[in-house]
């Protein structure tokens, strides 16, 4: 195999453009699909579909979050079993069709089923992407690819909000949800180029498989890794979190996630709604979301450096302060051009505040659990992420609409109160830096 620099960057690179391209794309329909049900929510309740009331939304809003917690749960052994390249293919199937069974739906019933197995789908699909594409990123660039790929979410949030605009009104939110079966035809496009992962094919001691598919791109084969951890040792390094000091860290982390991901995707499920309710139509309601996405993917690019110069627990805490500071700010009717201001700035910092609390975790955790510690921080926050839609259907249900931004932004207070504390504590002495993507995989 050649050693020259020169080389391994020509024809490495062609390979990390064509998996970090197929994977981008993945990811761009999981965050359309993702976002497309805050995007068209508000025509729902207007026109009081199936009955809808807000109440019940917030309830099929969070299907699909507890669908990403099984999906994101599960996703890690079953591509150990089938490979990550035949999962992805089977999570961009299962989150298409199950956008179909939402399209056809005639009741509640069926329409959260669909939007469950959705969340299935998209929570086994993103850390499987983020896998992939760290096998084959060229040497040194790991982390600059996975904030790449990271920003395909976000674009898939701005495309969920135009599908909604250009499809809903003149056509019915089911054409929206139609588009969302579209990834169905990349399946296949998926599956006849898409590489298998070369951890994979190692692990599973093909490693001559593995040798020829490095050798045709120039890359190189990663080592052999030991079996995965037991039950028992999982358990093991579980209650290492606990021990010593640890378990002050771990109860700092565990609310800060929670919190920040409540705040995450509660404000992704009701920010057309809730700006509706301040008094924007619904054309510049589903604007607010392409400028809160366009925030997020700068957010994404600009959070690491930050967190390199001035250290992530301190850049998590300032990010969740301003974060809080913005979503309270849009339950006060501004200007159209201050409240874009306002909501693109809001969504710099909220959609990288989250990161930041992974990277700090990571960052100060013993590397003999830092797997378990991020997790584990990752999980708990899912839960978050399933109580925040719920969150908002509740206030709006009782007509507490307008403490619907107070709501999140104190979710954003509570996470900024705990990594704060974070941060005012000396790390542990066993950390050591960690490459970002690790950081980066648990969102």
């Amino acid at each position: 195999m050649s050693s020259s620099p020169s080389s391994l960057s020509a024809r490495g690179g062609r390979l990390a453009l064509l998996v970090v391209g197929l994977c981008w794309l993945a990811v761009l329909f999981d965050g359309l699909d993702m976002f497309i049900y805050g995007s068209v929510l508000p025509h729902l309740l207007e026109t009081r579909t199936f009955g809808l009331t807000p109440d019940r939304a917030g309830d099929l809003g969070s299907y699909a979050t507890f669908g990403m917690l099984i999906g994101a749960l599960t996703a890690g052994t079953i591509a150990d079993r089938i490979g990550r390249k035949k999962l992805m293919v089977s999570c961009v199937t299962l989150f298409s069709l199950a956008s179909g069974l939402c399209a056809l739906a005639d009741g509640v019933a069926v329409f959260g089923l669909g939007r469950t197995l959705a969340g299935v789908g998209l929570g086994g699909l993103l850390p499987t992407a983020i896998s992939m594409v760290s096998d084959y990123a060229p040497r040194g660039r790991g982390a600059l690819v996975i904030g790449l790929l990271m920003t395909a979410h976000h674009a898939g949030g701005i495309l969920s909000a135009y599908v909604a605009q250009w499809l809903v009104e003149p056509v019915g939110w089911r054409a929206a949800f139609w588009v969302c079966v579209l990834p169905l035809l990349f399946a296949p496009v998926l599956a006849r180029f898409l590489p298998e992962s070369l951890s994979f094919l190692v692990a599973k001691g093909r490693t001559e498989e593995a040798r020829e598919l490095a050798a045709r791109y120039d890359v190189e084969v990663p080592a052999a890794k030991s079996a995965g951890a037991g039950a028992g040792e999982r358990w093991t390094n579980l209650v290492s979190l606990f021990r010593g000091g640890e378990w002050t860290r771990t109860l700092l982390y565990w609310p800060a996630s929670f919190g920040g991901l409540l705040l995450v995707y509660g404000v992704a499920t009701w920010l057309p709604t809730l700006m509706r309710a301040e008094g924007y139509e619904l054309g510049s309601a589903l604007s607010f979301v392409v400028v809160f996405n366009l925030g997020g993917i700068v957010g994404m690019l600009v959070a690491g450096r930050a967190a390199d110069r001035f250290g992530a627990p301190r850049v998590s805490a300032i990010w969740f302060a301003l974060t809080a500071a913005g979503v309270y700010l849009l339950s006060v009717h501004m200007s159209m051009t201050v409240t874009m201001i306002v909501v693109f700035v809001t969504g710099v910092f909220l959609n990288s505040a989250q990161t930041m609390i992974y990277a700090t975790v990571s960052i100060r955790s013993h590397p003999d659990n830092r797997a378990t510690a991020v997790g584990w921080t990752s999980g708990i926050g899912r839960f978050g992420a399933v109580f925040g839609p719920w969150l908002g259907g509740r206030l709006l249900a009782s007509n507490q609409g307008d403490w619907g931004f107070t709501a999140f932004a104190l979710a954003g207070v509570v996470s900024m109160v705990f990594i704060g504390i974070a941060a005012l504590r000396p790390p542990g002495t066993a950390a050591q830096d960690t490459p970002r993507e690790q950081q980066l995989a648990a969102h």
